[in-house]
């Protein structure tokens, strides 16, 4: 096993980067063949253009296993496939988003969510014997297993079985044979190089007798048969593996096939592998993603061109249940698996970093710059930071250097995997940086953190510091409370009082935390991602409606915002029961199976319900209500204790196995309709 942690550290951060580049180059082509890709686009060589001005959308391939990877981090290395398949069904929202819901008996994805949904548990829930082979051997079986090499280096084995137990949830037969490849070859990647020989190991994971076994022989006999020619080989998959030999959307193993072929021919080069898994067509989002983890992995960072890496800018768009983790930067990731790697190893996780450290080379957080009077000529990573070239800044010229806290649906290239989000960071909570700036630089240059309120177009600023030449300088600003307001950046504003500047500075990192504090009446929001802005939704039907955030819809209709590591708050809302018996507010969210729901209940009772994987009562209160009035309600929690408010009734409970952190959210059941009007959230202080 490669030296802990920053050799394994840079390696992970190397695949999952590798991954992520995958995706985006082959996504614009998919379910394209090799014959459309030559006559329409040419020789493929790097990144198709986005639309202008957009960010790259979100994708299966990557949005699935950040979900997936949860089920480790809260069920640890025993982690059981019934576990993750309650993963599942806890971070997706109802036949919504992550997923191509294309129908039960046509998606496996979509079958195997019903299934898990109608109480069928995993690995049931993916297996052949109820969903058919058709069904349990399609693409998604290996296409995000790729997560389970990364977190167990030179553990092929352990790896394959991380991954037949994940994609046993959805898949079954040829699509666990997939998802054991390809985790093996990344895991195994870490200590050999060699493509021939990571092919060579793979085999060794799954039955010699499937027909993945089958098709990886083939590739590698006519690899080592014409060892020069990858599109003669190509021709050989389409002549015995195509897809009219096999049933269903995307079968996997034609597309198994490309895989292999474009490891086997790309001679170690990581630039020459994702192009031809590329050319190869078919599902090139799925092929490319997988090639491009494998050499990741194999080559490091080193062997990562710039180019790739430049329009990617660390930024990775996902599509959970949960808004804050669906804008996330790739570092990030590689953090989260490196901790669950120790975890796996049997070590103590390592302690948490700051959101933006650029401890790895070449990392970039997803920072952009924008000036007045004045220019960037670059950022970069250097020595674990992030160094900013200055052409030049003007006097009263100004450098804003920011990453996003909040995407809009008009910035994102597309969105057929339906994602939504809620702000990373909030009023109230506490921001800090560090700058150096060199001894030769000026004493006119003064610095403040800085969030953007993208509701009202209004920079909020700490008062500038003088940045003193020689030294860093620790930067700290704690947002007001704000009412309305939706912070879609945050960051640091540099200006300069006097002659023009050139020359450079450093951030050796950006951070926020702590409890949030604003208000809301729903004003300035807008309809949004079949909901409203900052706010996801499980199921049922929200909307704006005559000044106030409406739910109504059949089953438990939730919607959520906030941040799933929020601890101890205070909520007061003032919401409006119109139409059935349960009218609730939302606390210590952790996705759909796992939150506490307060509020207006039967027989005029002032109600407290944990979910579980579903509501269970814990206590009650009498509390007589009506329809259409008004209500104020104050729910608290702290520690193991949640309590509510509403007129002069109080209700308490204490909870000996509590959820103690998690979102805030709004909750009906069937046939019922609740209108909320205000909403305030702080810390919660008695």
């Amino acid at each position: 096993m490669p030296s802990r942690p920053q050799e394994y550290r840079n390696r992970v951060y190397a695949g999952w980067l590798g991954k992520c580049i995958g995706v985006r180059l082959g996504a614009p082509l998919e379910n394209w063949t090799y014959d459309e890709i030559r006559e329409t686009v040419g020789e493929v060589t790097g990144f198709l253009p986005l639309p202008p001005g957009t960010i790259f959308k979100p994708d299966d391939d990557t949005a699935f296993p950040m979900i997936m990877i949860r089920a480790l981090e809260e069920y640890g290395p025993a982690v059981s496939a019934a576990q993750m398949g309650e993963t599942v069904l806890n971070y997706l929202a109802d036949q919504r988003g992550t997923f191509w819901w294309g129908g039960y008996g046509i998606s496996t994805e979509h079958t195997a969510y019903a299934n898990l949904a109608n109480g069928i548990p995993a690995p049931l829930s993916g297996s052949a014997a109820l969903n058919g082979k058709i069904a349990s051997d399609q693409i998604g079986g290996q296409i995000f297993s790729d997560i389970w090499g990364l977190v167990a280096p030179d553990e092929p084995t352990l790896a394959a079985d991380f991954a037949a137990k994940a994609a046993s949830v959805t898949h079954d037969g040829e699509g666990i044979n997939g998802g054991r490849f390809i985790a093996g070859l990344v895991s195994h990647a870490f200590v050999e190089a060699d493509p021939v020989k990571l092919v060579e190991m793979g085999l060794t994971l799954i039955p010699q007798q499937s027909e993945y076994a089958r098709v990886t022989r083939a590739v590698l006999d006519f690899y080592r048969q014409q060892p020069d020619d990858w599109r003669a080989c190509y021709r050989f998959i389409v002549a015995n593996f195509g897809y009219d030999r096999y049933a269903g959307v995307v079968h996997i193993i034609p597309n198994a096939g490309i895989v292999v072929m474009a490891l086997l021919y790309s001679g170690g080069d990581f630039s020459r592998a994702i192009c031809i898994a590329t050319m190869g067509g078919w599902d090139t989002d799925c092929n490319v993603g997988n090639v491009g983890a494998i050499m990741g992995v194999a080559v490091g960072l080193e062997g990562i061109d710039q180019r790739w890496r430049a329009p990617m800018n660390d930024l990775l768009i996902t599509a959970s249940l949960i808004g804050t983790r669906n804008l996330l930067d790739i570092p990030a990731c590689a953090d989260l698996f490196w901790r669950l790697g120790a975890v796996v190893a049997g070590e103590s996780a390592p302690p948490r970093r700051p959101r933006c450290h650029f401890d790895y080379p070449g990392s970039t957080h997803g920072f952009i710059s924008e000036t007045k009077r004045g220019s960037v000529v670059k950022m970069r990573q250097v020595d674990g930071q992030l160094q900013i070239a200055v052409r030049k800044l003007n006097k009263k010229g100004e450098i804003c250097l920011f990453v996003r806290s909040y995407i809009r649906p008009s910035e994102l290239s597309a969105n057929h995997y339906k994602a939504s989000f809620s702000p990373t960071i909030t009023p109230g909570q506490c921001i800090a940086a560090r700058l150096f700036l060199p001894a030769d630089a000026p004493t006119s240059l003064r610095a403040g953190l800085f969030v953007w309120d993208d509701n009202h177009q209004q920079h909020h600023q700490a008062t500038a510091q003088p940045l003193i030449p020689g030294r860093w300088c620790d930067l700290h600003y704690t947002i007001p409370m704000m009412e309305n307001a939706l912070l879609s950046k945050v960051g640091v504003v540099i200006r300069n009082l006097d002659e023009p500047w050139t020359g450079h500075l450093l951030l050796d990192m950006l951070d926020w935390r702590g409890p949030a504090h604003f208000a809301t009446d729903f004003s300035h929001e807008r309809a949004e991602y079949d909901a409203i802005s900052q706010w996801t939704f499980l199921r049922g039907y929200w909307r704006l409606e005559k000044g106030a955030y409406h739910g109504s819809g059949v089953g438990v209709n939730e919607s959520y915002t906030g941040d799933v590591a929020w601890r101890d708050y205070e909520m007061s809302v003032r919401f409006q029961p119109l139409l059935g018996q349960h009218h609730l507010v939302l606390a210590r969210v952790q996705g759909a199976r796992r939150s506490y729901a307060i509020g207006l209940g039967p027989d005029d009772q002032l109600v407290l319900y944990k979910n579980e994987g579903g509501y269970t009562l814990l206590a009650a209160a009498s509390f007589p209500w009506q329809h259409h009035q008004s209500y104020d309600l104050t729910v608290r929690v702290e520690g193991s204790r949640i309590s509510a408010i509403v007129g002069d009734v109080h209700l308490e409970w204490i909870d000996d196995s509590a959820y103690l952190n998690g979102q805030i959210g709004f909750a009906n059941l069937t046939g019922c309709h609740t209108a909320y009007e205000k909403l305030e959230v702080k810390a919660n202080v008695r």
